[in-house]
């Protein structure tokens, strides 16, 4: 199994994009509380019937909060795997090392971003927003899996957010420029990262026989299962903010239909926009014949 990509040159690029929080958050850098935040084709807020264009707003800024929230949760176990995987590297070439700590480091900024949005957004959506947690236990047990597995997760991740943010955030003029712009610093990093986890996979796999890989794909499966239970959680925690937000108690019916349309969007942004992305794909191809196919099975349940 082998890449185009190499350490030196993603570590090339990282330290050309590189950024400081205090340069894109705070001070005269405000979220704009009239506009959505996510594109619709992440927030599918649309369809809901029972909601006016006020409320579907305040809803897909509620998404918002979460997408972030979500990000900064699973950064909480890529830092200490891509840690974990640093350690064993120190004995390897120096732009390995260099590129790999760069990586971490990268990852601790963007939970440290991601904390300073959730201030800012809770200042000034002025309602809060539970969010599923704690983070240390979600990452505890992700990281109880087998290695390979957990970088397939953190590789589905990466490409997920390389989609996003090309495919419906980039050229959305009505989103609020801040959020963009906390996307767009996020992606700029992001694009590095999904090619060192490209690396990461396949010097991981390189020792494993047919078996291995095959059980470390099904983790990879279960790890999904896990953070869809989360998710769905998290959907039932976004619709109490949304009433508390409009002062507004839903009937059974009203929240079933927000429900369902908000169960299809979490899974879609978080799982099925990753399982689906062709490159995750060409990658798991190479792992082990039939791999992809069963990715590709079980992929329609998440879109």
């Amino acid at each position: 199994m082998e890449t185009a990509y190499t350490y030196k040159d993603t570590l090339a690029a990282s330290q050309k994009v590189n950024w400081r929080i205090e340069d894109i958050i705070g001070g005269e850098k405000r979220l704009d509380f009239t506009k959505p935040f996510l594109p619709e084709t992440l927030a599918r807020t649309g369809v809901i019937s029972c909601l006016n264009a006020e409320e579907r707003r305040r809803l897909n800024q509620i998404r918002a909060h979460e997408y972030l929230y979500v990000f900064g949760l699973v950064e909480e176990f890529i830092l200490p795997f891509v840690m974990d995987h640093a350690s064993h590297q120190f004995h390897g070439e120096d732009e390995r090392i260099q590129a790999l700590l760069q990586f971490a480091g990268e990852e601790a900024k963007h939970i440290h971003l991601f904390k300073r949005f959730r201030e800012d957004f809770q200042e000034g959506f002025g309602t809060d927003c539970a969010v599923i947690g704690p983070a240390d236990g979600i990452a505890a047990s992700v990281l109880a899996h087998d290695p390979l597995s957990v970088a397939l997760v953190i590789l589905h991740i990466e490409w997920m957010t390389q989609a996003h943010y090309l495919d419906s955030v980039k050229d959305d003029q009505a989103l609020c420029s801040q959020f963009k712009s906390l996307l767009r610093h996020h992606w700029m990093e992001e694009a590095q990262h999904a090619k060192l986890d490209t690396l990461i996979v396949e010097a991981l796999a390189e020792s494993l026989n047919e078996k291995e890989v095959e059980r470390a794909v099904k983790g990879y499966l279960e790890i999904g299962m896990l953070l869809d239970c989360g998710l769905m959680q998290q959907v039932l925690f976004d619709i109490k903010a949304l009433e508390e937000s409009l002062g507004r108690v839903f009937t059974g019916k009203e929240k079933q239909e927000i429900r369902s349309a908000q169960e299809q969007a979490v899974r879609w942004t978080f799982l099925g926009s990753g399982m689906t992305h062709p490159r995750f794909l060409a990658t798991i191809e190479q792992l082990k014949a039939g791999a992809r196919a069963t990715i590709e099975q079980v992929a329609p349940a998440f879109c």
